[in-house]
């Protein structure tokens, strides 16, 4: 049909695995796109199969229809170079039962002489059908016009509170819940050994230090292998909307089972979305101390974060109620460093005498002059910097400047951006 390739198109790269074969796409994939100034989460499901027993096609049609249950719009990809199928027929019976606007997308129209194909496809009761290309691109972006036009423009209100919104997140079982328990002092999330309890976020108003912050619990995040519920599937994506829209993350790891891989991957995530962090061994009490310290765990840690080595870590133990809320309180200070203001001539003088003594090198053999820095208003430390080739400046020496600004200014924790602007 071409789900996948549409997908693929819309965020901008490669995510979904694409191939001639059906039934290719059996775990859900989701990605962000911006279009016409507005943001919009996509979800790419499996192929719908209906009354299907086929172990693979049942579990992909009950994700599928939960991930109708859950959009604003409804997009039935078809394939317009085979032309109408009976499989058509009936999903497209089953989607007219739901309360949701559908946009009938009949692909593989590459060029103006395959319209033709196009009307055969009213058949199936939708008012909107339009042909589009996902492979070429062709009338994807009428298309996107369509579904901005469905969609409500209503936004929700912003929250006008002065709470800082901290997420816990972490993979499942790590006591995201049982740290969020013990720092309300009441049993508000339902903790048990089992991964996965916590099932959606769940947002919960604290006083702290005189502040009032808003810790969200998340669902833990699993494999994408181990994701075979639905709940689950979206469970994930409500935890990466949770990271989206909280101010800073503590990000736990279980100090028992050590560090894996996707431990790492959620410290990417948050930092790439540009979330100040913080990492939270939890069961430290269970470590044998005599084997490992905590200065061989934390120098572990950072040799596998890399160029995220930045990010503090705190070991603790909510069994045991050890330094629990010293995790909540650098996670706040942290926070609070991400808003601090550097004065243009401070930068200047500070970072312009290790820019003339290991001055950048070019591939062209060019001479590199950075002349000017100054922090510009951003949610991020954003630091542009005026040079003369900014497309010349390597992703080594801009590590470089960060590495510097970081041994200078307290941005523990906090990620960077630098812009190279044509001075």
């Amino acid at each position: 049909m071409g789900k996948s390739t549409l997908f693929n198109r819309l965020i901008g790269g490669r995510r979904a695995i694409v191939d001639d074969k059906p039934g290719v796409t059996r775990d859900r994939n989701y990605g962000s796109f911006e279009w016409r100034g507005r943001m919009f989460t996509v979800i790419d499901t499996g192929g719908f199969v209906p009354d299907s027993q086929n172990v693979f096609e049942k579990a992909i049609r009950e994700q599928a229809q939960y991930a109708v249950d859950e959009a604003d719009v409804i997009v039935m990809v078809v394939d317009g170079s085979t032309g109408l199928h009976p499989i058509d027929k009936e999903v497209a019976k089953i989607l007219r039962k739901k309360a949701k606007k559908v946009l009938l997308a009949v692909n593989k129209i590459d060029d103006a002489k395959h319209e033709r194909n196009v009307g055969q496809f009213f058949e199936l009761g939708f008012g909107k059908v339009m042909g589009i290309s996902a492979q070429l691109g062709r009338t994807v972006g009428d298309f996107l016009d369509e579904i901005a036009g469905t969609v409500s423009d209503a936004q929700p209100a912003e929250d006008a509170s002065p709470s800082k919104k901290i997420a816990i997140i972490g993979k499942p079982n790590v006591g995201k819940s049982s740290l969020v328990n013990f720092l309300l002092g009441e049993e508000r999330s339902i903790v048990t050994d089992i991964p996965g309890t916590t099932r959606d976020t769940v947002d919960t108003l604290l006083r702290f230090q005189d502040q009032d912050v808003v810790l969200i619990d998340t669902a833990g995040l699993r494999k994408k292998s181990k994701i075979k519920e639905s709940v689950e599937f979206f469970s994930a994506l409500r935890t990466f909307q949770a990271v989206e829209r909280c101010d800073a993350a503590i990000i736990m790891f279980d100090a028992s089972i050590g560090v894996e891989k996707q431990d790492l991957q959620i410290v990417e995530y948050t930092i790439e979305q540009g979330k100040p962090a913080i990492i939270g061994v939890n069961k430290w009490d269970l470590v044998d101390k005599r084997e490992v310290t905590a200065e061989e765990y934390e120098h572990k840690i950072k040799e596998r974060l890399r160029v995220y080595d930045f990010v503090p870590v705190v070991f603790i133990s909510v069994l045991r109620k050890q330094r629990v809320q010293k995790l909540l309180s650098d996670a706040l200070r942290i926070l609070d460093s991400a808003k601090m203001k550097i004065k243009t001539s401070e930068l200047n003088d500070y970072l312009l005498p290790f820019i003339e003594n290991t001055p950048p090198t070019s591939r062209t053999g060019k001479d590199i002059r950075i002349k000017y820095i100054t922090q510009v208003e951003s949610k991020l430390p954003t630091f542009a910097m005026f040079t003369n080739l900014p497309e010349e400046i390597s992703v080594g020496y801009r590590r470089f400047l960060e590495n510097k600004l970081r041994d200078k200014f307290p941005f523990e924790g906090v990620p960077i951006r630098l812009v190279f602007k044509q001075k």
